[in-house]
């Protein structure tokens, strides 16, 4: 029995021994220190498999910028307008005959008092002479019955003739007066007939196609005319304004300065600039709008009558304004805004308040000052706050521009 309880208690000594021993070795799960070495296996392979390395950053944007500069922006109405003379005159023959010579070649510049036809003068001059010898003979007559009525109120005076005798010689003397007065106008008649049968220039302009040629009988006042003569220095262009800006046209309008138009003709590049001139007393209420003519000088006749025209009317000069390329400025849900560049060439959005546009620039009359460098193109890759490469930098337009608009 002892060496059986000997035994027995050193197989049990020798058990507790290695499990203390494993127990030491795994204090997790001293139950199943297997299970445990596996769990702390399986952890640290899942810690492992769920850490993920650091994103790479995000590469640069390329865009292209614009520095916004200040400028002047003028408000410019855009209209049709057609050119017209600033004078036209059909010239006509105030006497008849038969049309003897033309001093002039179609389409030539004439000058006012230029002779321009000659109607066949002897009918005329012969009328003239005839006046004059009535003239003559009426004056002897006055003269005659002047000295009767001084003899006859002489004689009154002593009774040697009657009252009634020297009435009638102061009348005699008074009618040949009269017939004095009507010859002299005759003579005047004649007169005007006969330098009416030189016909000369009204106006300073250029004439039309010939319409009567030389040899041709002359009516006054048949139609067609000799000749149509149009002013083209200056020249004239009427054009129609909304009345949605007649409050501006009348406000500039009565300024100390006259307001600047200028006209560029179609089909070439060529600008004239005149001045506004007139302003019609009634807006057309068919149409809405309102007639303004403008005057130019036209010295090398780029302007022709009858000529369509695009028009720019400018009312107003918005000086010192900040000017952006018109493509910097965006729309969003939020309004008007740009991306500008800031010195560590990131985009910052900024809400901007848009004015004049300008050409190709635009008014920018809240939100960024000169200087700011926006972005032109490339804004459909931006978001805010990201790093840009400026692919292409360019410089916005100061100065005075071609014209404005709302």
């Amino acid at each position: 029995m002892m060496l059986a309880t000997r035994g027995t208690t050193k197989k049990a000594s020798t058990d507790f021994t290695d499990l203390a021993d494993k127990t030491r070795r795994n204090p997790l799960n001293p139950r199943n220190p297997w299970k445990s070495s596996c769990f702390a296996v399986v952890v640290a392979v899942a810690v492992g498999a769920c850490s993920k390395p650091a994103a790479p950053p995000r590469p640069s944007v390329a865009v292209t910028v614009a520095t916004a500069q200040r400028g002047d922006a003028p408000y410019v109405v855009h209209a049709n307008g057609l050119v017209e003379p600033a004078q036209t005159v059909a010239v006509q023959s105030q006497v008849g005959g038969v049309l003897m010579k033309v001093h002039f070649k179609e389409g030539d510049e004439v000058k006012a008092g230029q002779v321009l036809f000659e109607i066949d003068p002897r009918p005329f001059r012969a009328a003239l002479d005839q006046a004059n010898a009535v003239l003559a003979r009426d004056n002897a007559n006055l003269v005659s019955a002047k000295n009767d009525a001084d003899r006859y109120s002489a004689l009154v005076a002593k009774d040697f003739v009657t009252k009634s005798q020297a009435d009638q010689a102061t009348a005699a003397a008074a009618a040949a007066q009269a017939v004095v007065v009507a010859d002299k106008a005759s003579v005047d008649n004649a007169k005007f007939n006969l330098d009416n049968a030189t016909i000369t220039a009204p106006i300073t302009g250029k004439t039309g196609v010939l319409l009567v040629k030389q040899g041709n009988l002359v009516k006054p006042g048949s139609v067609p005319p000799l000749v149509v003569i149009n002013q083209i220095h200056p020249i004239d262009v009427h054009f129609t304004v909304p009345d949605r800006e007649l409050p501006l046209v009348q406000k500039y309008a009565t300024g100390p300065k006259k307001l600047r138009v200028t006209v560029t003709p179609r089909g070439t590049g060529s600008a004239e600039v005149g001045e506004l001139n007139m302003l019609d007393n009634g807006v057309d209420t068919t149409t809405g709008t309102v007639t303004l003519k403008a005057q130019f000088a036209n010295p090398a006749g780029h302007l022709w009558p009858g000529q369509f025209v695009a028009v720019d009317l400018e009312l107003y000069v918005q000086e010192g304004a900040v000017l952006v390329p018109t493509t910097a400025v965006q729309t969003g849900q939020d309004g008007q805004f740009v991306f500008v560049i800031s010195p560590d060439r990131t985009a910052v959005v900024k809400p901007v308040t848009a004015g004049l546009v300008v050409g190709d620039q635009t008014v920018i009359d809240k939100g960024i000052d000169a200087g700011n460098v926006v972005v032109t193109d490339g804004q459909s890759r931006l978001t805010p706050n990201v790093k840009v490469e400026i692919a292409k930098p360019t410089d916005s337009v100061a100065g005075r521009s071609p014209g404005a608009t709302p």
